[in-house]
């Protein structure tokens, strides 16, 4: 994920929380389109800021606000209108890099554009399962779009954007069913807490009834089954992670009570 920078008015935007082990390829990347990175890092105990540094970024320290604070409390030290945000767990492909070093930004009718993702699990790329083509909404104008101002998973809140079938966000989703499991965990207990806090209410049969269509939906509409024995567990996780929201929303809301 080297590639020739060509130099545009594009900043770079990513959130951390101890990425050592995925920064610098990230930065790399983008740093293909974008000659300025803002790094937010909610107070990292590894080298994350300090790598991002040495690769010229623009580190800003700040508590975790939640995902949209977050990156929103970043834009103010972009220097350009146009942004480009992923995660440090995700890389620019060189087709993506190349179509983008192809637009001319200052004229576009649009103030967003979104890109297929290519999630790799064990190393490769899932093609099925519902984890693609999984357009995702990363190249903005900072000044006409922002980002939903929620704690659990944010997008850019925008009507006037395009789809761009050329090119690939690179997510390296988990290395194995361990890393999988353990954001499946860490994401239900925060969408669950959300709800909560928002006053949701759930039917005991919910968990069930959502986390059974999840895995029908992935494992038979979005054709899991051609990705062999990991688009089976994928479909399951989506099952179990979708379960466990409504589950841990129940319990939550069923403690206050109580």
């Amino acid at each position: 994920f080297v590639y020739k920078i060509k130099g545009m008015n594009l900043s770079g935007l990513i959130i951390t929380l101890n990425e050592e082990k995925n920064i610098r390829e990230c930065i790399k990347s983008m740093q293909a389109i974008c000659d300025d990175i803002v790094v937010v890092d909610s107070l990292s105990s590894d080298s994350t800021c300090d790598i991002a540094k040495e690769l010229g970024a623009t580190v800003i320290r700040q508590k975790y606000l939640g995902d949209g604070p977050q990156r929103s409390h970043g834009l103010k030290s972009c220097k350009h209108d146009w942004v480009l945000n992923i995660d440090a767990d995700e890389r620019v492909d060189e087709e993506m890099a190349d179509e983008i070093q192809q637009m001319n930004l200052d004229q576009s009718t649009f103030d967003s554009y979104e890109f297929r993702r290519k999630n790799i699990f064990h190393g490769k790329w899932i093609k099925h399962s519902d984890w693609y083509p999984d357009y995702i909404r990363r190249l903005f104008n900072r000044t006409k779009v922002d980002f939903s101002q929620v704690m659990g998973h944010t997008k850019i809140q925008s009507e006037n954007y395009k789809k761009i079938k050329q090119g690939h966000v690179v997510h390296y989703t988990a290395e194995n069913y361990h890393e999988l499991l353990f954001a499946l965990n860490k994401y239900s207990t925060r969408q669950a807490n959300i709800w909560h806090e928002q006053g949701r209410k759930v039917f005991l049969y919910e968990p069930f009834t959502h986390g059974f269509f999840a895995f029908v939906k992935a494992y038979i509409l979005r054709r899991g089954f051609l990705d062999g024995i990991d688009g089976f567990n994928i479909s399951v996780s989506k099952g179990l992670g979708s379960y466990l929201k409504y589950m841990k929303l129940y319990e939550l809301n069923k403690l206050s009570v109580d």
